[in-house]
This record gives C-alpha cells, sequence and structure tokens, in this order.
C-alpha cells in the first residue's frame, strides 16, 4: 500500500487539496489501496476559502512508490522552509514522484526539481515561473506535464486530472477509468493533445455500453480482444459494438486498444525500459509493431488498422 502525501501551505487552496484528495480516496474505496497523509510545518493551515485544515507537523517515512503533492496557495512564492525542500529533494533523489498543482509548481522549483525539465502552472503566473526557475521548460497553457517522477498542472481543477494520471500510471487505465466515472469526471481538455490522457479523450460520453467495452479494454488492453469478444460482453452484434463505439468516441475498439497500448508503452519508455521492453510488457511480441506506431505517432499520420 503506498502512501500519498499533502504538503500544506498557509493560504492553501481548498480544491487544490479536496480534489486529488478525493481521487486517492475513491480509489482507496475501490480497492486500489493508498494511504494518505497531510503534513505542514504547522498543525493548524489556513485556507484561502477560509475553512481551517489540520496537518501533522511530522513527515512519514517514504519510499519510492509513494507520491508528494503540493498543492496551490496564494501569497509569497518564498513560502517554504529550506528543511521542507529538502523533503522533496530527498523523495525525488530517491525514486519517488512529487507534483505540483498551480503555485505549488514552486516549491518543486525551489527544490531544483524543474531544471531541464517540461513543467506548467496556472495561465496567470507562467510569465513568473519562467523568471523564476530560467532552467525550467515552460509549457503553456497547457492541462498538465509530466517530466521524470514531476509532475506539474495549471491548478484548480486540474489538480484531479494530475491525480489521476498517477493513479493511471500506478494502476492502470481501468483504475482511473473507474475513478473518473465514480466522480462524474467528464473530459474537457485544451491542453496539447499528447498531454491529455488516451482514456479522458475518449470517455466524454453518456453510452452505458460503449463505457462497458471501454471497461473491458481498459482492463485486458495488452491482451488479443477479439471483436466477437466485446460484441458478447453486452449482448450486441459486431457491427453494433462497432457502430456505437464510434459514434461515441470518434475511433474504433481496436483504435482504442491501440492508442491505450501506446500510451503505457511510451510511459514506460519514459521511465528508463527499452523499446523491447516497453513492447512486450503492451502484449507485442517483438518491437516492430511498437516502432511502426511511435514513428506514424511522431509524424502525425493515422495509423493503420492493426491485424489482430
Amino acid at each position: 500500500m503506498s502512501r500519498v502525501v499533502f504538503l500544506l501551505i498557509p493560504q492553501v487552496h481548498l480544491l487544490d487539496v479536496a480534489g486529488p484528495a478525493q481521487v486517492f480516496s475513491t480509489a482507496a474505496d475501490l480497492g486500489y489501496g493508498h494511504t494518505i497523509s497531510y503534513v505542514s510545518e504547522e498543525k493548524d493551515v489556513a485556507t484561502v476559502q477560509g475553512l481551517p485544515l489540520r496537518a501533522d507537523d511530522t513527515w512519514p517515512d517514504l519510499d519510492s512508490d509513494d507520491f508528494v503533492i503540493v498543492p496551490g496557495w496564494r501569497g509569497p512564492t518564498r513560502a517554504v522552509s529550506a528543511a521542507t525542500i529538502d523533503r522533496l529533494r530527498g523523495h525525488h533523489a530517491a525514486g519517488g514522484t512529487v507534483a505540483g498543482v498551480c503555485a505549488g509548481v514552486d516549491a518543486l522549483g525551489r527544490a531544483g526539481l524543474l531544471d531541464g525539465r517540461r513543467c506548467t502552472t496556472h495561465h496567470t503566473v507562467q510569465d513568473e515561473l519562467s523568471r523564476l526557475y530560467p532552467e525550467a521548460v515552460v509549457v503553456r497553457d497547457v492541462l498538465y506535464v509530466a517530466d521524470d517522477r514531476v509532475v506539474t498542472s495549471a491548478g484548480v481543477a486540474s489538480g484531479i486530472d494530475v491525480a489521476l494520471y498517477l493513479l493511471r500510471t500506478r494502476h492502470g487505465p481501468r483504475a482511473a477509468g473507474q475513478v473518473a466515472r465514480t466522480m462524474v469526471v467528464y473530459a474537457h481538455r485544451n491542453g496539447q493533445a499528447h498531454q491529455v490522457s488516451v482514456m479522458f479523450r475518449h470517455r466524454s460520453h453518456v453510452d452505458e455500453t460503449v463505457h462497458r467495452i471501454q471497461d473491458l479494454i481498459d482492463a485486458r488492453f495488452t491482451e488479443r480482444l477479439p471483436l466477437g469478444l466485446l460484441a458478447e460482453t453486452v449482448g450486441c452484434s459486431e457491427r453494433t459494438v462497432t457502430r456505437l463505439f464510434r459514434t461515441a468516441t470518434g475511433t474504433t475498439p481496436l483504435g482504442y486498444q491501440t492508442a491505450l497500448r501506446l500510451e503505457r508503452a511510451e510511459h514506460l519508455i519514459g521511465q528508463g525500459s527499452t523499446t523491447e521492453a516497453a513492447a512486450r510488457e503492451i502484449g507485442f511480441e517483438d518491437a516492430r509493431m511498437l516502432r511502426r506506431l511511435r514513428a506514424r505517432e511522431q509524424a502525425g499520420t493515422p495509423r493503420s488498422p492493426v491485424r489482430r
């Protein structure tokens, strides 16, 4: 069971805390184990919205499977002590993941975690982020950015998307899909396409039959999934499955599964996996198909149908 630690700064924004916390709490309710902790330099934490929060003033023991999330706050940027900054830096150095929501990115910048990495923040403070951390590569006007276990977001509701991203990387797309549907989170994204999850791009519909098909694909996207199996699952003909799926999502079941595979492979490769190992992890016999898919994606050309 991994731990999710929220670092609370005075004048923190409630939604920056509550949104991601709800994601991991819902995940725990669904059987995806996470222990949630809240730490601060003072036990009583004032919020911008006026509702006080209570946190621990000592950090729990962390390992590389744990997440540390810094929600955004209103006020001066250098509001975090050197000791706390050392905690963030040390957790990442030990192989852990850190995330900053909105102004929370400043703490990551002070820890040196933005240098040479892509990052983002709320559009109103992007210029300030570039000025404070000139070695950072600020990506403007996107929802969130993940770069080498450092995740940053635009803030407010995008903290939910960051938490779902972390959940997806740990437990896979099925877990994130279950949580998103439980929370009634719909996919409305204004960032660059490659920074928006495949699941969210194709889950912003209300067709329950298609959601059931996607649930199966999410859970078994590394396997061969004949169209007949999908049709049998929902009690429809293969022709009907294809028609409903394309109408709801804009793609085919195979196209959706292939996109999930490619997204997972890119994550594995970004974490240091070889192309061959990533290909096997996502269900390909060797790396040839994965290389072709990646080349088409990078060239921006449509994918040709993949034979099962």
